[in-house]
């Protein structure tokens, strides 16, 4: 009984780390794809980095986390971080300027 206790917290960690690790890939991997299908001119548009360092940005964090390093490296987190700015900040500031609507 008393080695239940660990084994049962590493299965609740594992778990919760496969979890963090696809939110973590679908966020940068969905903003990804929205960065590659925007025109340039859009985001110099807005005021922000250009189409191809948001790019960079999503490409490398994305490949780290794929890589191994996982979503509570330092990596991981910067890659979400990076991910929910584009998608909460720059993804409604394009759709704004191409449509006039900037919610989702």
């Amino acid at each position: 009984m008393v080695y239940a206790a660990p084994i049962f917290a590493f299965e609740v960690r594992t778990v919760v780390e496969l979890i963090l690790l696809v939110f973590a890939l679908v966020i940068q991997g969905v903003a990804l794809v929205h960065a590659l299908t925007q025109r340039g001119d859009g985001f110099a548009a807005i005021g922000t980095l250009p189409k191809g360092g948001w790019i960079a940005i999503l490409a490398v964090c994305l490949l780290l986390t794929l890589l191994g390093f996982g979503p509570i490296s330092l990596f991981g987190l910067v890659g979400i971080a990076a991910g929910l700015i584009y998608l909460l900040d720059v993804r409604p500031g394009l759709r704004d300027l191409h449509d006039g609507r900037g919610s989702w």
